[in-house]
């Protein structure tokens, strides 16, 4: 019988999950399939019992659902210090993971870029800088963490500093933070389509020994990472992050590591980019 496998989320029809999970299921030559369902969080306890019932293999979750997800699963630890879970197994009950902080750490690593003992300017405090906090903070990094309200960042820091080293700041103190910083990760939605032309950092504030990751993939090439390649910094572009954390779901649901090149290949074609 086929296994089947799924993202939940409201709304789903942009979701490129089932593009890079199917490519990788047909890779492996695996009797399953991938699909996306609109579930809103008012559904979500019914959705997941219900997948658990009829057997899925796993499930993604998406906005807005990573953080009700909480109430009805077994969080892991990391999800549960995170406090959102974009990741659930049914091997055993219905355990919650986070995928998005391991996500982000291998699309850094995978550009050849270590990020223990780094210092790692973090723009945001929302949900995915959450993730990403939290995860680099326990691979040794020392995170600087932006956000225009000083306070979110300040907070977030705290937090992550139980497990690691975190600083939080304003927008304000932003050129003396990127003149210290190793790697600069946007993880807000700044420069997503529409809004192209926005950047929070300018080409004349970054540095050659910088490596930018942008985690906005629509478009790949970002307002700040154009800026940053000219300033002569090292660029990362943000389908990286939505490959990897896919590819450790789909790790954590099969015991498989799935073919990451084939998935990245079927992303970038959806994405209209090769």
């Amino acid at each position: 019988m086929e296994q089947v496998f799924a993202v939940f989320g409201d709304p789903i029809s942009h979701s490129f999950s089932p593009v890079i999970h199917n490519a990788a299921i047909s890779a492996l030559g695996l009797s399953a399939r991938y699909h996306a369902f609109k579930v809103s969080s008012e559904n979500l306890g019914n959705a997941l019992s219900g997948a658990h019932a009829m057997g899925f293999g796993g499930v993604n979750l998406t906005i807005p659902l990573k953080e009700a997800a909480l109430k009805f699963v077994e969080p892991d630890p990391l999800a549960g210090q995170i406090g959102a879970v974009n990741t659930v197994d049914f091997k055993n009950g219905m355990k919650g993971h986070n995928t998005d902080g391991i996500g982000a750490r291998k699309a850094v690593e995978g550009a050849g870029v270590s990020v223990k003992d780094k210092t790692v300017l973090l723009l945001g405090a929302g949900g995915a800088a959450r993730a990403i906090a939290f995860q680099f903070a326990l691979t040794g990094a020392r995170l600087l963490i932006v956000n225009r309200t000083g306070e979110r960042a300040q907070s977030l820091a705290q937090e992550v500093s139980e497990i690691g080293k975190a600083e939080g700041f304003s927008l304000t103190g932003l050129k003396k933070l990127i003149a210290e910083a190793d790697i600069l990760i946007n993880s807000t939605s700044v420069g997503m389509y529409p809004d192209t032309n926005n950047t929070l950092v300018k080409q004349e504030l970054m540095h050659s020994n910088l490596v930018v990751f942008d985690i906005v993939y629509n478009p790949l090439h970002t307002r700040l990472l154009k800026e940053a390649e000219a300033s002569g910094a090292r660029i990362i572009t943000g389908e990286k992050m939505l490959i990897y954390q896919g590819a450790e779901a789909f790790r954590i649901w099969t015991g498989i590591s799935p073919p990451v090149d084939v998935m990245n290949k079927a992303l970038l074609t959806a994405l209209g980019e090769k």
